[in-house]
C-alpha cells in the first residue's frame, strides 16, 4: 500500500513539474511599413448591407465577388464564407395551420461565383425577407499577402 503511494507521489511530482515550466515566448514578426487597407466586398453594385428586390436578386447572385481597396485596386478572393436565411413553410402539428419560418444553409467556398447547385435553388424559390450573407471572406493581394474583407449582407425585400 505504501509503495502505491510512493509511485503516485513521484509520478504526479514528475507529471506536475513538467507543467509548471516556463516555455520561451515566439517571436511573430511584424510586415515592416505595411499598413493593411480598407477593404470593401461587392456583389455587382452593392455594398455592405442592402436591400434588394428579387429582380435584382435573380441577377446579382450569379455575379463574383469583388474585393477592392480606396483606390479601387483588385484582390483575389481567397475563400468566403456564404450563409442563406430563406423563408420557409412549416405546419403548426397542433392546429395544422402553415406558418412561415426560416432556414439556414450555409457553406464554405473559395471560389466566387457561387457554384450552380447553390444558384439553382435560391432562384428557384426568392421570396422577401431572404438573406444572402458573405462573411469572413480572406482577399489576397498581388504579393499574396491575406487580409479580412468586410461582410455583405443582401435582404430581399
Amino acid at each position: 500500500m505504501n509503495f502505491l503511494r510512493i509511485i503516485f507521489a513521484v509520478v504526479f511530482l514528475t507529471v506536475s513539474s513538467g507543467l509548471s515550466a516556463q516555455r520561451t515566448p515566439v517571436k511573430v514578426k511584424k510586415a515592416i511599413g505595411y499598413k493593411v487597407p480598407k477593404l470593401t466586398t461587392s456583389l455587382g453594385n452593392f455594398k455592405d448591407t442592402m436591400y434588394i428586390t428579387p429582380t435584382e436578386a435573380l441577377t446579382v447572385i450569379g455575379m463574383p465577388l469583388k474585393i477592392t481597396d480606396a483606390k479601387n485596386n483588385p484582390y483575389t478572393v481567397s475563400s468566403y464564407q456564404f450563409a442563406y436565411r430563406q423563408i420557409v413553410t412549416t405546419e403548426d402539428e397542433q392546429t395544422g395551420k402553415p406558418s412561415n419560418s426560416t432556414s439556414i444553409k450555409s457553406s464554405l467556398f473559395k471560389n466566387s461565383p457561387l457554384p450552380d447547385l447553390w444558384l439553382t435553388t435560391i432562384r428557384e424559390r426568392i421570396r422577401p425577407g431572404e438573406e444572402y450573407i458573405f462573411f469572413a471572406v480572406i482577399a489576397k493581394d498581388a504579393q499574396g499577402r491575406v487580409m479580412y474583407s468586410p461582410d455583405l449582407k443582401l435582404i430581399v425585400k
